[in-house]
């Protein structure tokens, strides 16, 4: 099977997981965009991790107007559409938020954390085919979890027991992923990303890869708003250097 093959066959042995767990209070609706949304999910898969990488960039988890409704990691519509050049089917979860309506490729709402990402990457790459012939963004958790009141839940907020019942799995896929497309940086998108990647690392003792953080984009950090995109995109310029890989085509030098 090819490299994209595998990573499919891993999305989909995760979801499956992900669909046989429950969670119970605060959790009210869960949805999994590797179910749903697979359609979208194995675009963006067939499209982008048809080889080995340089470079694995994670996430925490999907977003309300990003991967929950195009399933692509944090998939921005107008990125997704315009830059990787993406579309696909939606379905819908067995239930629904009414606040939190999957209207897949129609939504009207900006992902903010994905259009800051997505739009460093454009910066410094300029094409996708140029930025995904080097990396591969993921998310460790598929699941966005909401409460009775629609407020997004992430995976810090679950109660011990449930974060230890996805991390099982999450943790399984991750070293999975990262053997199938073997890159020597690992960098974590937010904190919480970079300790799962330390973990993933931990467990594969046979290889050495070098291991850091980018700001998460995310519009609820105030440094990320008064920061972003100059303070990522130095440390996505001094990790690539750390890790001896070739540096943006587009980047300032340093």
């Amino acid at each position: 099977m090819s490299c994209a093959d595998d990573v499919f066959a891993a999305a989909v042995e995760l979801s499956d997981e992900m669909d046989r767990l429950s969670f119970a209070p605060p959790v009210a609706y869960t949805y999994n965009p590797l179910n749903y949304a697979r359609a979208g999910h194995e675009a963006y898969i067939r499209r982008f991790a048809s080889s080995t990488k340089n470079v694995l960039y994670l996430g925490m988890n999907p977003g309300p107007f990003g991967m929950a409704q195009t399933g692509v990691p944090f998939g921005e519509i107008p990125s997704v559409t315009l830059w990787m050049g993406i579309t696909a089917a939606i379905a819908q979860p067995p239930t629904t938020h009414p606040k939190r309506p999957i209207e897949g490729f129609s939504c009207p709402r900006s992902e903010v954390s994905g259009r800051r990402l997505w739009g460093l990457f454009a910066e410094l790459y300029g094409s996708a085919d140029c930025f995904f012939s080097q990396a591969y963004v993921a998310n460790y958790c598929p699941l966005i979890w909401m409460s009775e009141s629609g407020a997004n839940i992430t995976p810090t907020q679950l109660p011990h027991a449930q974060a230890e019942q996805i991390n099982t799995a999450c943790q399984r896929h991750l070293v999975r992923l990262i053997r199938i497309l073997q890159p020597s940086l690992l960098v974590g998108v937010g904190a919480y990303a970079l300790q799962q990647l330390k973990e993933a690392a931990s467990a594969i003792p046979e290889k050495t890869f070098t291991i850091g953080s980018i700001l998460h984009p995310s519009p609820a950090s105030p440094i990320s708003n008064k920061c972003w995109p100059a303070k990522p995109r130095e440390q996505i310029l001094s990790l690539l250097s750390q890790a001896n890989l070739p540096l943006p085509p587009l980047a300032s030098p340093v």
